[in-house]
């Protein structure tokens, strides 16, 4: 046994050392570190408003959707499809997430809740060529206009239940997206939201099976449920008002149910819930809610201008210059519902069109307001619902050199992909290639990483840092690091 002034003295030591260790662990104005198992695969994890990577650094998310809306579902292994060569392209030039269209007609094509492994093997593919790139995927339960029977895509054959009346008629198949509008696709879906014929069941049983098939899956962002529902006979109140009824009665508890399938399988990745369709494009309320016990829920929002839609139908009456006052209005309404509701944003669609002036103001905003995206769309792969052919980054999809050159100098930024901290400020010009980002740090075992544009510094760039030091990394991107933790940084790149 100690004396008792030793025995004092040490207790005293392990109360000094222990105040040491915690004040030393203590992350100042920053998502805390992500308790993540040396075995567990790097996903992505809400914390507050923001992603963080398995470092806990804030992760921003720019890249594309790929979405083969074509049977089967899948983009081949083809030039025109998807390739390594595809996956190396996105790394190389700092697109570092995407957005998988994992069909419902794909997963349980042949059965309600019976998975189909050939699709599954299909996707694995496209995944692991871009887990091995190190890109985010967030996969989406893509729908357009319900089937091909309406002229879209996205439910198996055998959940397409015609009215009884109208079924009596040839059904009334009209381009995309005035398919929505029509009386027969508008009452499947107030079928389905109604769960008749078990809509809703067999869409989350579909979704078990995909969460169980992926929920390990390297660099998965999470489960993006329906892409932009539509709420039948109901949506012109969604066009003018926003349809508060329509969340309450049927988008919140179906979203619900199929999040609670989602956890029997998967407790972890995010599920991501999306508002009615209509709020893409206009400038009306959302009200979806927090879930009860869910903690990592993701709001998946989308941004399409009135002005350009007009243009590409043809229309020219409208200002693109409008998109500024729009985008920030969608940004400000999608940022304050990802609070209401507990989740992380991000604008998972935007842009489908060639005008570079709406490019670049939707990439400006999105800057400002440090949202992370995936722009609508990688390559145009024949998409049957689209209402501006000019989407994809290439004039002919087999062929990198046909590459949309000014385009891709506005998508192509440079950015802060991972955060060590919290960020605070950040802006690119897209013009001159100078770039501005600001933080407020925290203590970490991994760098705050920020990729360099290689479009936009034919002299090389310089880099000054106020509060840090910075060292070149790899893939195009600088490291950053503080002098002194819990302080702000600020990050500077400018073309020489």
């Amino acid at each position: 046994m100690l004396p008792r002034t030793c025995s004092r003295l040490l207790r005293r030591g392990v109360l000094l050392v222990t105040l040491v260790l915690t004040l030393a662990a203590v992350t100042v104005g920053a998502p805390a570190p992500a308790q993540a198992a040396e075995d567990d695969p790097p996903q992505l994890r809400r914390e507050g408003r923001w992603l963080v990577d398995e470092h806990g650094r804030v992760v921003i998310v720019h890249g594309f959707n790929l979405v083969w809306k074509l049977d089967p579902y899948v983009p081949p292994d083809s030039a025109e499809g998807f390739t390594e060569e595809d996956a190396q392209w996105l790394a190389q030039h700092g697109f570092n997430g995407v957005r998988l269209g994992t069909l419902w007609a794909g997963i349980t094509p042949d059965a309600p809740g019976v998975g189909d492994p050939t699709y599954r093997t299909r996707w694995q593919r496209v995944m692991d060529l871009l887990s091995e790139r190190g890109i985010w995927m967030q996969l989406d339960m893509h729908q357009d206009q319900w089937h091909e029977t309406y002229g879209g895509e996205g439910v198996p054959d055998w959940a397409v239940h015609r009215p009884a009346v109208l079924g009596l008629l040839p059904p009334v198949n009209l381009p995309f997206p005035m398919g929505y509008w029509t009386p027969e696709t508008s009452a499947v879906f107030d079928q389905f939201w109604a769960n008749r014929h078990g809509g809703i069941d067999h869409w989350a049983a579909a979704w078990r099976i995909a969460a169980g098939w992926w929920k390990d899956q390297p660099h998965l962002m999470g489960y993006d449920l329906i892409n932009e529902p539509w709420m039948g006979l109901e949506w012109l109140s969604c066009f003018t008002g926003g349809c508060a009824g329509a969340y309450e009665r049927e988008l919140q508890p179906a979203y619900e149910k199929v999040t609670r399938a989602i956890r029997q399988v998967d407790p972890d990745n995010v599920v991501w819930w999306e508002p009615q369709q209509l709020a893409a494009g206009r400038p009306v309320p959302t009200y979806l809610q927090p879930m009860a016990g869910e903690s990592q829920l993701g709001y998946s929002w989308h941004n399409y201008c009135q002005d350009v839609f007009l243009e590409s139908q043809g229309l020219p009456v409208g200002d693109v210059e409008n998109c500024w006052r729009f985008s920030r209005e969608r940004t400000a309404t999608a940022l304050a519902q990802a609070e209401r509701m507990q989740a992380a944003p991000m604008m998972s669609e935007w842009g489908a069109t060639d005008n570079l002036r709406a490019v670049e103001i939707d990439a400006a905003v999105a800057d400002e307001s440090l949202m992370g995206w995936t722009h609508w769309a990688y390559k145009q792969w024949q998409d049957p619902t689209t209402a501006d052919d000019a989407q994809g980054m290439f004039e002919d999809d087999t062929d990198f050199a046909s590459v949309k050159a000014d385009k891709l100098r506005v998508l192509v930024r440079t950015y802060a992909q991972a955060t060590a901290g919290t960020p605070l400020e950040m802006d690119f010009d897209a013009t001159t290639g100078a770039f501005s980002f600001r933080y407020r740090s925290r203590a970490s075992d991994a760098p705050t990483e920020i990729f360099v544009s290689p479009l936009h510094y034919p002299h090389g760039y310089d880099v000054a840092v106020t509060g840090g030091d910075w060292t070149p990394g790899t893939a195009g991107r600088i490291e950053v690091r503080p002098d002194v933790p819990g302080q702000e940084v600020t990050v500077r790149v400018a073309a020489r």
